[in-house]
């Protein structure tokens, strides 16, 4: 009788502690031992030239999420954990929205239905908070005790705005009941006046988009961000980090000793402005938001991450198809003004190899940092006690990498629904070639074998990595 249900042998073990050569054994869903010469397993899985890395951690990524005006992303939850576990992601942390005239209870439910219908990996949910009513703040505590240990907030869109005595009562709210807070930290003032003012000359095209965001408006609201958390105590992250300013405004924020962290996302560290200077509409293939800056932002982005500053590389994978139709790309056709764009690209199956590419391979980072930035960091920082490591204990989350393959990406290799990916023609070297959840084999040599619906809620009780410092910049504690 075989001791263990798998083994993963004779590969080179890479995680954020260090890096061997040893065999993984696996019980159940567990891993129950990592070392050399371990006896046989029923299953064994030949690892020999392959780098075994921890399952991605995706701690941003937007999956069958309901819009206020009735579209849905582009992706399901089949089709967008499929691409994640095809490309060496094993758990996801997407988002739970509240609409102006439903109630975030009814709202949450129905996303919980969604995923149960169709996840294939395991998957968590940040609550997206659009108003700070009291319908709103009286529903919250029941919600993250529930296990929805977060809060998304943005600062800018229309739609989805919280103003900042919104967000200073959230940020109370979230510290009276052990909640994270991450923020899409723009000036929507700023924002708005600018695009009026490109729409009053004319200026409409995919590419001014990036002039309506210029790096000033995302430094501002990040040190902002910084100052209502150092008021109220209470732990933030950044999300998507775009720019040196906003960086350096993260690293001033933690020299202080503030419990904030700071996310990018692949788009940010390969795409630049000039994507989105094409004819026809092509450019909107790239709008996101924060807008991609330049080559220069780039290698800043890169150096902060080396220091620890932007601890977190994520997709952000907000998926929309390239067409005509309401909610897609180009809902008026070839000349849709930016400001009718909808905001965000494809990414959730590139992110790793595209980031193990530009990182390991070109040599900014090591193989203990790519597997801390894109599965430890984010499974310690959202309290997933189980994920982002290799060790006794642990999930049998696990993504075995050929680290020499070259793969050109391209959309009809690709397992999203969506019809494009901004990453089209672009050569990477390393890619997942199996990948485990819960020690089952959900991707193996270009098979996709997961059910339907057995990925599974993580539910987050409070953990001690966000416990607020007990600090207060004043004499004055308003939690006491």
């Amino acid at each position: 009788m075989a001791d263990f249900d798998v083994v993963i042998r004779g590969g080179t073990v890479a995680t954020a502690s260090g890096v061997f050569e040893g065999d993984v054994g696996i019980a159940g869903e567990q891993v129950v031992t990592v070392g050399k010469n371990l006896s046989k397993g029923t299953r064994e899985i030949d690892a020999r030239k392959r780098i075994v890395f921890p399952g991605g951690v995706d701690s941003h990524c937007h999956i069958e999420q309901p819009s206020s005006t009735g579209g849905v992303n582009a992706d399901t939850f089949l089709s967008g954990t499929r691409a994640a576990i095809c490309g060496g992601t094993t758990s996801v942390i997407c988002f739970a929205p509240q609409f102006k005239s439903t109630h975030i209870t009814t709202s949450t439910a129905d996303y919980h239905a969604r995923a149960e219908r169709g996840a294939t990996c395991d998957y968590s949910f940040h609550l997206i908070v659009n108003r700070a009513d009291k319908e709103t703040l009286d529903a919250l505590p029941t919600l993250i005790a529930q296990g929805h240990r977060t809060i998304k907030v943005f600062m800018t869109y229309p739609s989805n705005r919280v103003d900042d005595t919104g967000l200073l009562n959230l940020m109370a709210l979230a510290r009276k009941n052990q909640a994270f807070m991450v923020i899409h930290a723009e000036h929507h003032d700023m924002i708005m006046w600018m695009m009026e003012q490109l729409t009053a000359k004319g200026l409409t095209e995919a590419k001014h988009h990036c002039w309506s965001k210029p790096p000033v408006v995302e430094r501002e609201a990040v040190h902002r961000v910084a100052a209502m958390a150092e008021l109220m105590d209470q732990p933030v992250q950044i999300f998507h980090v775009t720019c040196g300013e906003a960086a350096e405004e993260i690293r001033r924020a933690q020299a202080r000793g503030l419990k904030i962290w700071g996310e990018t996302c692949t788009q940010y560290l390969t795409l630049t402005s000039d994507d989105l200077d094409k004819p026809n509409g092509e450019g909107a293939k790239w709008v996101c938001s924060p807008a991609p800056r330049s080559t220069e932002e780039h290698d800043k982005l890169w150096g902060y991450i080396k220091s620890g500053v932007l601890d977190i590389v994520s997709s952000d994978h907000a998926p929309s198809n390239f067409g005509e139709n309401e909610g897609e790309k180009l809902p008026d056709g070839p000349n849709t003004p930016f400001t009718r764009m909808p905001n965000g690209v494809p990414g959730l199956e590139t992110r790793l190899p595209i980031l193990f590419s530009k990182g390991v391979v070109e040599g900014r980072i090591d193989l203990e940092t790519f597997a801390a930035i894109s599965s430890r960091n984010p499974a310690r920082l959202f309290g997933l006690k189980n994920k982002g490591d290799i060790a006794p204990g642990k999930d049998a989350d696990i993504a075995i990498w050929d680290p020499d393959v070259k793969v050109t990406i391209k959309q009809e290799n690709l397992h999203h629904d969506v019809n494009y990916t901004p990453y089209e023609g672009m050569t990477v070297t390393g890619w997942p070639t199996t990948t485990l959840s819960r020690g089952e084999v959900l991707w193996d040599d270009g098979e996709f074998k997961a059910t339907p619906g057995r990925g599974r809620f993580l539910a987050r009780d409070p953990y001690e990595f966000i416990k607020p410092r007990g600090i207060f910049p004043g004499p004055f504690n308003p939690f006491e």
